[in-house]
């Protein structure tokens, strides 16, 4: 198995490096570079620039408006991006509703649909879980009840994320309670403006308004809103969480991370030398850097068979265990080079147009929110502890 790019591939690479220097407006890199706020204006200024060149549904085959991309571009892709500081893609309508509506939903779901979440017509957010419903996921309470030519919904969804901007939410809801927990669950497409829904914001220990509580008192779905069958709604959650999860190792992030790490402990003085020649210091950054490229290792070991038409398994739960774990890691060190700089940030700080003298520069401003807000990686996408489970499962079974 060969894991190393092909002349084709490092060609591509070349084009995608083009493409961004070309391409990627440079006040949007520096929000990423400086940890700014990203408006939903900034989201869809960025994916409208990649749409025009049609690099932005990297999932999908060319026949729905995807690149028909392999793994390994898409990889090469997202590293990229993440070095230039391109916005991160948000996730729910182009890389999780999307495939499940490809593989799962009719051809008038897929043609109503897809061209929208393209075109950013549509901002999707996802009803996952709920109180009392988070890692186990399959005790889901929210209730859907057949009425004629609808559903009617009730109940509630929480740790929504950016639903405060969304329009659609595709939920998993109840429609059997008398069957086996997974076996009663369908897949619903949910029109945000209808009457009955109401979000209500949740505040992270970060100050962020990112995810939200969404309730749903007596809502009416078109029943032609389900995706798949009634009461077999587990196994389009199942699928998206494959993309989820393989997702979340983070590769392009996590190097990144790295890299800027570096950058300040080389700049950053303790007792008249720079701390990255501090040998304990030293010693932790190269733990955590050996643990990336071990990860970046089985990612393309994972790519390559792939390619060849293998299907990710338990190896997605690995790569989000470890992926996620770097990633906290990298953020903890950074934490301890930046020192007191890493206090609270100042709201008004986060805009990019602030006039005052920035106190971080180059340290990132919103460093202890970022280091809060990724405690949650190791968390979202089913804990790190349900995927030791599932890998520790899946041996068993071999």
């Amino acid at each position: 198995m060969d894991i190393h790019f092909t002349a084709e591939e490092l060609a591509f690479r070349d084009e995608v490096r083009a493409f961004l220097e070309s391409k990627l407006p440079q006040d949007l890199a520096e929000k990423v570079r400086l940890g700014k706020h990203l408006s939903k204006a900034d989201h869809l200024r960025w994916q409208a620039i990649q749409n025009e060149k049609g690099w932005y549904a990297t999932h999908w085959p060319v026949a729905f408006g995807g690149t028909g991309w392999g793994p390994v571009q898409k990889h090469i892709y997202e590293e990229e991006c993440a070095r230039m500081g391109a916005p991160r893609t948000i996730p729910f309508g182009v890389s999780m509703v999307a495939p499940v509506l490809i593989k799962f939903g009719t051809p008038q779901q897929q043609d109503h649909y897809l061209p929208r979440i393209l075109d950013g017509t549509d901002w999707w957010c996802q009803g996952y879980s709920e109180p009392g419903a988070g890692s186990d996921l399959a005790s889901l309470k929210t209730r859907a009840v057949r009425d004629g030519d609808h559903y009617i919904v009730n109940g509630q969804k929480t740790w929504t994320t950016l639903g405060q901007h969304a329009n659609m939410i595709f939920c998993l809801v109840r429609t059997d309670p008398q069957a086996q927990k997974q076996r009663g669950i369908s897949f619903l497409l949910i029109d945000m403006s209808s009457p009955g829904i109401s979000v209500r914001p949740i505040i992270t220990l970060d100050g962020e308004h990112e995810v939200n509580e969404v309730f749903f008192d007596s809502v009416q779905v078109p029943v032609e809103n389900l995706v798949g069958e009634e009461n077999h709604g587990w196994t389009c959650a199942k699928y998206l969480l494959t993309y989820e999860r393989t997702g979340l190792a983070g590769i392009g992030p996590s190097k990144a991370a790295l890299a800027h790490l570096k950058r300040i402990a080389g700049r950053q003085m303790s007792e008249g030398k720079p701390l990255i020649e501090d040998p304990l210091f030293r010693a932790q950054v190269a733990e955590v850097e050996m643990q990336l490229m071990a990860t970046e290792m089985s990612t393309l070991r994972i790519l390559a068979a792939a390619k060849e038409g293998g299907v990710p398994g338990a190896e997605s739960s690995i790569l989000k265990v470890k992926g996620t774990e770097i990633r906290q890691a990298i953020s903890h060190l950074l934490r301890k080079v930046i020192g007191p700089y890493a206090l609270p940030f100042l709201q008004e700080e986060m805009d990019l147009d602030y006039p005052g003298q920035a106190l971080h520069t180059d340290y990132s401003a919103a460093l202890a929110g970022q280091y809060f807000n990724l405690r949650k990686l190791s968390i979202f996408g089913g804990s790190n502890e349900i995927q030791k489970n599932i890998v520790s499962k899946t041996i068993l079974e071999l």
